[in-house]
């Protein structure tokens, strides 16, 4: 895929197939790839050290591709919340470097108008008086056990009286979400994992590595006037504060043995999506080791507690004692590495799968000692609301 400036710049959806294309982008580096070289299912447990299983076979599939004369061969992907569950991650074919404004504007040679589907079904799992339920049960946690912080989620599944294109709903998420990291990555099960998330995970070039994790959310609203109230009021917020210093303690916990400098901001400030504010932190680094992989760091901070909790155990048993499903890529991690170690990886949340006429969208919620099952359940229909929006569809669903 040699492709010149003047041909990345006129770039059209034409030769965009989901079930071959791979694509990500972010505002550092942007990239597409296609066909399968190699596909790496390895479980990423232990990713963050060099001799572990899942290093060796990151290792392994780009010594083939260099035998075969490429320099400085890829893989892209996606892992999942789980790392005990099978890693889906490939090397492609072919790659290249794309200028995401270029991309995002291009000129579709297709219709991009909404298709006229229907929504058949559509069922959370689990429904409201459970995801209450489930809610108030990890806040008396808090109260008997050290946890002190689990974020729980839910799947809506739905079921349409016809097939969705995928790339008809990236090209909405790129519309309505510019300043994501875009994703479209083919999963084992033949669906299309799709999303605009706002959290970066990791960022490493050379020696620099950053992240920009967040936590602690309230919804966009309608007014000036409501906009600034209700950012201002979650930037004060001592509930959400609280839960965003968890996860940035963590973050900055893992990673400076890792560094030679690391800046961490004292106070969180505000980002926002289309449909939700955020409160956020941008870390920046300076590694001790040029070596330690862009993919290695990723699987040392992953699962943060953004989309875990705090502490990890604990969280962890919380989840699997009161979630009703598998989550899947979901509040995984996607992205890319190089063979030099550089790389970009964004924690998987606003995002769906895509598979014929059947769609899942996910949303989750840091529940914290303050947390109300109200809001909380609240915040997952108004996190939903990007997915449901770039699918043509309300956010209002049948529990």
């Amino acid at each position: 895929m040699q492709r010149t400036q003047s041909e990345t710049l006129t770039f059209s959806f034409a030769s965009f197939s989901p079930k071959t294309e791979f694509i990500f982008t972010s505002e550092h580096r942007s990239l597409m790839a296609s066909g399968i070289n190699q596909t790496i299912i390895q479980p990423a447990i232990d990713g963050d050290e060099n001799n572990s299983l899942f290093q060796r076979a990151i290792q392994r599939a780009f010594l083939l591709e260099k035998q075969k004369g490429i320099n400085n061969p890829i893989i892209i992907g996606s892992i999942p919340f789980d790392v005990n569950q099978p890693s889906c991650l490939y090397v492609p074919t072919a790659f290249e470097f794309i200028d995401r404004h270029a991309f995002q504007h291009a000129t579709p040679t297709t219709s991009f108008t909404p298709p006229a589907v229907a929504v058949l079904s559509a069922r959370s799992v689990p429904n409201e008086h459970s995801f209450k339920s489930a809610v108030a049960q990890v806040v008396e946690k808090f109260q008997s056990t050290s946890l002190e912080k689990a974020v729980l989620s839910r799947v809506l599944n739905l079921e349409l009286d016809g097939n969705i294109s995928p790339e008809y709903v990236l090209r909405r998420l790129m519309a309505q979400n510019p300043t994501g990291y875009h994703f479209s990555i083919p999963q084992a099960d033949g669906s299309i994992l799709l999303g605009a998330s706002p959290e970066l995970l990791i960022r490493k070039q050379g020696q620099q590595l950053s992240s920009n994790p967040l936590a602690g959310s309230a919804k966009r609203q309608q007014t000036e006037a409501d906009e600034l109230r209700v950012s201002q009021a979650l930037l004060a917020s001592t509930k959400d504060r609280y839960e965003h210093r968890l996860v940035i303690d963590e973050i900055q916990r893992l990673l400076a043995p890792h560094c030679i400098e690391l800046h961490v901001p004292n106070d969180p400030s505000l980002i926002n999506t289309p449909a939700m504010w955020h409160l956020s932190t941008k870390i920046l680094g300076t590694l001790k080791s040029p070596s330690t992989s862009a993919l290695q760091l990723a699987c040392l901070l992953h699962p943060t507690p953004a989309v875990c909790g705090f502490p990890f155990d604990l969280s962890r048993c919380a989840i699997n004692e009161l979630e009703s499903f598998e989550r899947g890529m979901f509040s995984g991690m996607v992205g890319w590495c190089d063979a030099e170690g550089n790389g970009e990886w964004a924690v998987t949340i606003r995002c769906g799968k895509v598979l014929n006429n059947t769609v899942s969208l996910f949303a989750g919620a840091g529940i914290v000692d303050a947390s109300c099952p109200q809001s909380e359940w609240a915040e997952t229909e108004a996190k939903l609301g990007t997915m449901l929006n770039a699918f043509g569809l309300k956010s209002k669903e049948s529990a």
